[in-house]
């Protein structure tokens, strides 16, 4: 097998780390220096963007370890039976890599995750290695997100935790059965089982008041997963089922979704074409709404749509047509829970509404000011001169409130 050069295995291995959306890049150039070179660049090979829970943006290195794999789940570019070109890092290649962009302002942090050669352990111990050295040779401070691999042993879990910011097991599929019929070297049980084993380090990390002794960090920025959206028969209702279960259940940071895409010498048994990127942005959409505004996930995807969720409009909208009997609400005198199903508003809107009406009544022009789209607020709201009259009963109000034009979501990649 000919020796590949470094370059060359950044090519393959950043590209083949696209299809995992723990960490989404943003497409933005905004920060790129002349000529894509320079302090301060954040475009290339394996730079992605990420989001972190405070809004900012940071740069990271996004690879695998390898792309070799010893396992053939079908919806996956890099199992076993795929024809696609591989390469391998080093661990020191990976450390000399991250550093490297680190120390030139290209990244802030590093994600990595692998495929599985020779066995789970061996595979993960070669990612920890990347951690350790990384934060115990070289001092690295910057943020580090590691894969973990559900089979490993929890000695190597437990060491992950320890050097990594953040943890992730992939769920990968809605349905159990979708995951012992799609990719059968992988258990349901033991990756739900990995992520229960993360969970329970995460709340012994928890120093409590009377402890004298602070416990080990371990991984500060929780766990998270992922669901590919659209490989099986799986409607949204399944999907949004499986995510408020993970959350309620493994107190997860966030479930991420990730849209299937056909590839390459793929079974029968997948779908010819992959689902609308609008999809996989709906679901987000409504994950949003279960972890922020109260919703349950019953609410969501109820009545009319067969599971699914509406394409057109945001699920918030869509359920504030389905239940006008609850409105128009009087943000002047409303709870916060009542407030935060008027579509439009959002948190933060809805904090700074409530701040504002302790010192005086709320008026449309107040409400236009805190909010980003009045148009889509205005039938669902009363403010002290306003009053949407027959606006909120009007038969046609899902029709305006529609887009004329069918949103589209462009893909990534």
């Amino acid at each position: 097998m000919a020796v590949l050069d470094l370059k060359r295995k950044l090519q393959i291995l950043s590209d083949a780390a696209k299809y995992d959306a723990s960490c989404a890049s943003s497409g933005s150039n905004k920060r790129n220096s002349l000529g894509g070179k320079g302090v301060g660049s954040t475009e290339g090979m394996g730079i992605c963007h990420a989001y972190t829970p405070d809004g900012r943006c940071v740069s990271l290195l996004k690879i695998l370890l390898t792309n070799f794999c010893i396992f053939d789940c079908v919806y996956c570019v890099n199992r076993v039976s795929s024809n696609v070109a591989r390469a391998r890092f080093t661990v020191d290649e990976v450390v000399d890599l991250t550093l490297g962009f680190y120390k030139r302002n290209y990244i802030e942090g590093l994600f990595l995750s692998s495929g599985i050669i020779r066995n789970s352990d061996y595979t993960m111990e070669e990612m920890v290695e990347v951690a350790r050295k990384l934060r115990v040779e070289h001092d690295f401070r910057g943020y580090i997100h590691l894969k973990l691999i559900p089979e490993a042993s929890p000695k190597l879990v437990e060491l992950a935790g320890l050097y990594a910011d953040r943890l992730s097991v992939n769920i990968e599929l809605p349905k159990d059965e979708s995951i012992a019929s799609l990719a059968p070297e992988k258990s349901a049980g033991v990756i739900k089982q990995a992520m229960g084993a993360v969970r329970l380090k995460l709340q012994e990390s928890k120093a409590g008041k009377k402890d004298r002794a602070k416990p080990p960090r371990f991984a500060p920025a929780g766990q998270s997963t992922q669901m590919i959206v659209g490989a099986d028969a799986a409607d949204d209702a399944d999907i949004l089922y499986r995510s408020s279960t993970l959350y309620g259940s493994y107190n997860l940071k966030r479930v991420y979704y990730s849209a299937f895409s056909p590839i390459p010498d793929s079974s029968k048994r997948l779908p010819l074409v992959k689902p609308p990127l609008m999809r996989e942005h709906r679901l987000y959409q409504a994950d949003w709404l279960m972890r922020f505004y109260g919703f349950d996930r019953g609410e969501i995807v109820a009545g009319g749509q067969g599971g699914m969720l509406d394409l057109g409009i945001d699920p918030k909208l869509a359920w504030a047509l389905k239940h006008r009997e609850g409105f128009p609400v009087d943000v002047n005198t409303a709870e916060r829970e009542s407030l935060l199903r008027v579509p439009g508003l959002g948190v933060k809107s809805v904090d700074r509404m409530i701040s504002v009406r302790r010192h005086h009544r709320l008026a449309l022009e107040d409400v236009q000011r805190l909010s980003r789209n009045l148009e889509k607020v205005r039938p669902f709201i009363v403010a002290a001169d306003w009053t949407p009259g027959a606006l909120t009963d009007s038969a046609d109000l899902d029709a305006r409130l529609r887009p004329r034009v069918e949103p589209e979501q462009l893909t990534l990649f």
